[in-house]
């Protein structure tokens, strides 16, 4: 994604965004924000929410529990008897089962089974109130998946989703272009088969790559694309875009390596313009009209292809990662042009250009605090300038991305998370919106009150600059399998911040979910 133009966005984006939002791709021009995860996950597919938090009283008893992104699961009998300290990466985060060579976890099953279907039905109705105030979203989502297995060695996956959005049936408040793109949809989930090979695990389709490991905040999800029609405000299931990929994983003792290609690779939907929240460029000079072309997309070849690989190991507790990955950035960035007749014109048009990346995470569980941390090196990134005079509006910058968080989970019924993150420019451009250095911070207070309610907030806040974002929401587990949730969504900055930009969006919402 290209620098957000806009002058505090292109400087928080790269902050929150996603890897691939600021480091990998410049914020504002990928439409990328910084990707606030609050869902829950496996290790295939996040389902929760965007601002949903753990808050058990005890530590995280799983690798997912740990960073947030556990999937609920069947219950099973407690094993007789724990070892009395982690023995590899996987026991330490209980999850042993998950990140075995596929032949050994798919040697109790039968030839051939399926394991049934799963998924959820979802509602958002959401109100902007300030004016002109409007209905934004009538949301309702339908996802099913299934998965099985076709022998001892190989497992299969199949999912799909279903997406209208009644906004647009029910309403004028919208171009046309948007009511073509946002009203209805149907997505390819995760549909791939796992092969088993002895220390070998061989997973070929359409995938999630989930590399990073931080709360809230994916700085290390270099991989996935992400659908930001809807900014960052969707759960996290929701919002990541699966690769079609192949991926081959090794497995020995606490050592597991990945080597990544996608030969056909997705990028993040960033809407039509006129859309809620689609708002990458800075305002045209005044005089000046904007218009948009159409994205422009690699074409399919071997050089346009995508490639990475993942190494991590654990030692004495901490669970490392270095990954290196070379891309067609998923979020695209903003090319214009300047018209001067017959009437003064910005035109501007998303592209995709190839970035290279490197990058390491870290964990450290201290008992009832958990140490976390990322750091991706971006080059072949551009950023748009305030300069009328540039041919094209760009200027390359490698930058630095970091971040560093404490999970803390000591409190009865409560948990609270804090990060800190900075995105460095080397060799700053003046004429870039962000400064040399952005900083920026993030908390997610959450606590329960008995097994059914769940309050939580999330504050992400520039410290360059006023501009924040205010998530408050109240859940709500009135039976099995059905959750009602209310919020708020409150924007706050100038007109050229990454959130402020957004200031006369802020909305009520609800969200009806059952999951089966």
């Amino acid at each position: 994604m290209k620098n957000r133009t806009r002058k505090t966005f292109a400087c928080l984006a790269p902050l929150l965004a996603t890897l691939p939002v600021w480091a990998a791709s410049g914020i504002v021009d990928a439409g990328q924000a910084p990707a606030i995860d609050r869902s829950a996950r496996s290790s295939s597919e996040p389902t929760g929410g965007l601002l949903a938090a753990k808050s058990e009283n005890a530590l995280p008893k799983s690798r997912d529990a740990l960073f947030d992104d556990d999937q609920p699961a069947e219950e099973a009998e407690p094993p007789a008897e724990e070892p009395s300290g982690p023995v590899s990466r996987e026991s330490l985060f209980g999850d042993d089962a998950l990140m075995k060579p596929a032949a050994e976890t798919a040697s109790a099953a039968s030839p051939t089974r399926t394991a049934g279907f799963k998924g959820f039905v979802d509602n958002v109705m959401a109100y902007t109130y300030p004016q002109p105030s409007h209905w934004s979203e009538m949301m309702t989502r339908f996802d099913l998946s299934t998965q099985g297995s076709l022998g001892s060695n190989v497992k299969w996956r199949l999912g799909a989703r279903i997406d209208y959005d009644a906004v647009y049936s029910l309403t004028d408040f919208y171009p046309q272009a948007v009511d073509n793109n946002q009203r209805f949809n149907v997505l390819l989930r995760e549909n791939y088969l796992d092969i088993g090979a002895g220390d070998w695990d061989f997973r070929v389709g359409r995938q999630h790559v989930i590399w990073g490991e931080m709360v809230g905040l994916l700085f290390g999800d270099v991989v996935s694309a992400k659908d930001v029609r809807h900014f960052v405000l969707p759960e996290f299931d929701i919002l990541r875009i699966p690769q079609w990929a192949i991926r081959a994983e090794y497995f020995k003792d606490d050592f597991h390596a990945e080597l990544l290609w996608i030969p056909v690779a997705s990028y993040d939907n960033i809407g039509k313009p006129g859309a809620e929240f689609y708002d990458y460029t800075l305002p045209a000079p005044p005089g000046m009209a904007t218009t948009f072309l159409n994205e422009k997309f690699p074409t399919r070849s071997l050089a346009n292809t995508n490639y990475g690989l993942r190494l991590s190991m654990l030692r004495n507790g901490w669970d490392v990662a270095a990954f290196a990955y070379s891309s067609m950035s998923v979020a695209p960035t903003f090319y214009r042009e300047i018209i001067a007749a017959p009437q003064p014109t910005v035109v501007y048009q998303a592209r995709h250009d190839r970035i290279d990346q490197v990058g390491s995470t870290v964990a450290k569980d201290f008992g009832s605090v958990v140490l976390k941390g990322e750091a991706v090196y971006t080059s072949g990134q551009q950023y748009q300038v305030t300069n009328l005079t540039d041919p094209d509006g760009l200027v390359l910058q490698k930058t630095l991305l970091w971040v560093l968080g404490l999970d803390f989970t000591q409190f009865t019924d409560t948990r609270i998370n804090v990060q800190v993150f900075q995105t460095h420019f080397f060799d700053h451009n003046a004429e870039i919106i962000p400064s040399a250095n952005e900083n920026g911070y993030s908390l997610l207070v959450s606590h329960k009150f008995g097994d059914k309610v769940e309050a939580q907030a999330l504050w992400v806040a520039s410290m360059n600059r006023t501009d924040w974002m205010l998530r408050p929401r109240v859940s709500w587990n009135f039976e099995k399998n059905w959750r009602l949730a209310l919020g708020v969504d409150i924007f706050n900055g100038s007109p050229l911040g990454y959130f402020g930009r957004y200031d006369a969006k802020d909305r009520v919402y609800s969200e009806l979910r059952y999951s089966f």
